[in-house]
């Protein structure tokens, strides 16, 4: 592989490596992404974002976690590929359409003429339907199943954005040890394809305090799908209402639960760190 041109971003402090595929390509991206996502010895991410071509959308995204498995999808990368394409000159429109694994994403950039930042994605529907998300619980919708972790019931809500999430509502989160209860979740007989795990604290009708655990990164400073999945859990068994901010430990999220069209859309910041360019 040649040299190789990226940018590492970040949305609410869930940070990827973001690299041009219309130019550049990665014979073994998955191989990449567990070398260059290496905080010690590498560049540092959650991850590594392709941004490619599409026959159907204006753009593809294909991603890859820091543990080299492939992902449906991130919110937080989404937001980011519409500012990447945009302050690039890729495009000039203000409303993207992205073609993801969990399929396609409609991407609004709200502000700034010359560099887009705040973005708001077209999530889609939530998906309720265990054998979809998939959860091994005959139930529809998911909602405060006791789950048995080391003797310890926890009450989970499953929800899927395109990837499976469960969101357990609890008080304490600061005080949670992740890389230890983490995996005991994410790696549970009843998560056929592992899950990611949101333990969101209730503020008020219209806030959450949210830490995450995902599949294939461990704790991460943000998760777009995390923070929808939360919402809907949280409006599900009446907690709140469809307008809320969440709270991440890299910045907040904002997130409406549409009852008209049933579309989740989220709103945040979308940051460019730096440019680089790997030597070989």
């Amino acid at each position: 592989m040649n040299n190789l041109k990226f940018t590492k971003m970040q949305g609410a402090g869930n940070d990827y490596i973001y690299v041009n595929g219309f130019d550049q390509k990665i014979d073994d991206p998955s191989a990449f992404a567990i070398k260059l996502s290496n905080r010690h010895f590498g560049i540092g991410s959650d991850g590594l974002v392709l941004i490619l071509p599409s026959d159907i959308c204006d753009f593809r995204m294909q991603m890859f976690n820091s543990d080299g498995s492939e992902a449906e999808m991130c919110g937080n990368a989404s937001r980011c590929v519409g500012k990447y394409v945009y302050d690039n000159g890729l495009t000039t429109k203000k409303e993207i359409t992205l073609e993801t694994k969990a399929g396609i994403k409609y991407i609004t950039l709200l502000d700034g003429d010359k560099k887009a930042r705040k973005i708001t994605v077209d999530m889609g529907e939530p998906i309720l339907d265990p054998v979809l998300i998939p959860v091994k619980i005959d139930k529809e919708p998911v909602l405060n199943y006791p789950l048995d972790i080391d003797g310890k019931i926890w009450e989970i809500s499953c929800v899927s954005m395109g990837n499976p999430h469960a969101v357990v509502f609890t008080t304490g989160i600061k005080d949670f040890d992740l890389p230890v209860l983490g995996p005991k979740f994410e790696k549970h007989s009843i998560f056929p394809r592992k899950i990611n795990t949101e333990f969101i604290e209730i503020v008020d009708r219209q806030t959450l305090n949210m830490r995450v655990w995902e599949r294939g990164a461990g704790e991460t400073l943000a998760c777009g799908t995390g923070a929808c999945a939360a919402a809907v859990a949280a409006i599900l068994n009446g907690y709140c209402d469809r307008k809320i901010t969440i709270h991440l430990l890299g910045g907040d999220l904002e997130i409406e639960w549409n009852q008209k069209n049933n579309h989740v859309y989220m709103t945040g910041e979308a940051v460019t760190v730096f440019d680089g360019e790997l030597i070989n």
